[in-house]
């Protein structure tokens, strides 16, 4: 009933700035979690194996389910909703990042009211795997690749990937520092499982070519997942 409480002013904060859609899940999520805890988890036998097994699947588990919770555009309250809040006005910052670096001043403060460092040290540990699984599920299949492809034998090479990969080109203009050539770069972003293949294609079609591949944090539209703002 504390935590149902404690969320209402949150609630509010989020119809406000986070939408109607997401707070409305929200409520139910935390109508669950606070019926949950009172008539359902009381009844679970605790767990009195290993510390750092519970901290480590407890983690996983709640990764798995605010992950799924984050996916569906909703929050399961409390600290997701400042979490949410957070991610609103700083979205370069991933949301596992920033419900680790919020989870760990709560834990630090906690540790100094309860007088345990052992139990704060377990609980960074749980909210590290929750935040890795985390970003895994919101991210994870959203993540690709970006080449930039250096070759003169770049229009061959190109019509390769639109027309078995079937990903999009684009031809940048570039020019040589050292040698001032004018040459075409190709720009492409795939997805993970497929650049091991375009790397192949490449080298059979320029073995001299230059690639430069590099992470992409997220690709978003066309031929990747749709756009969307939270």
């Amino acid at each position: 009933m504390l935590y149902g409480l404690f969320n209402l002013p949150l609630i509010i904060l989020g119809f406000i700035f986070l939408g109607k859609g997401m707070m409305v899940k929200t409520i139910v999520s935390v109508t669950v979690i606070t019926v949950a805890t009172d008539y359902v988890f009381s009844a679970i036998p605790v767990y009195e194996g290993e510390k750092i097994l519970a901290a480590l699947f407890g983690g996983v588990m709640l990764g798995t389910g605010l992950g799924l919770i984050y996916t569906r555009e909703g929050t399961s309250g409390g600290i997701d909703i400042t979490n949410r809040l957070i991610y609103k006005k700083f979205p370069h910052i991933s949301l596992g990042k920033i419900t680790l670096a919020v989870d760990a001043v709560i834990i630090s403060a906690s540790m100094a009211v309860f007088k345990s460092v052992e139990v704060g040290l377990f609980a960074i540990v749980a909210i590290f795997v929750s935040g890795r699984v985390m970003d895994i599920l919101i991210y994870g299949g959203l993540e690709g690749k970006l080449l930039f492809i250096f070759s003169d034998n770049y229009e061959e090479i190109s019509q390769k990937i639109i027309g078995e990969h079937h990903r999009g080109v684009t031809l940048l203009n570039g020019t040589g520092a050292y040698s001032g050539h004018e040459r075409k770069v190709i720009c492409c972003a795939v997805q993970k499982n497929q650049y091991v293949k375009i790397k192949h294609l490449v080298a059979e079609a320029d073995p001299s070519a230059f690639i430069i591949i590099a992470n992409a944090g997220e690709v978003l539209g066309e031929g990747f997942s749709p756009i969307r703002i939270s």
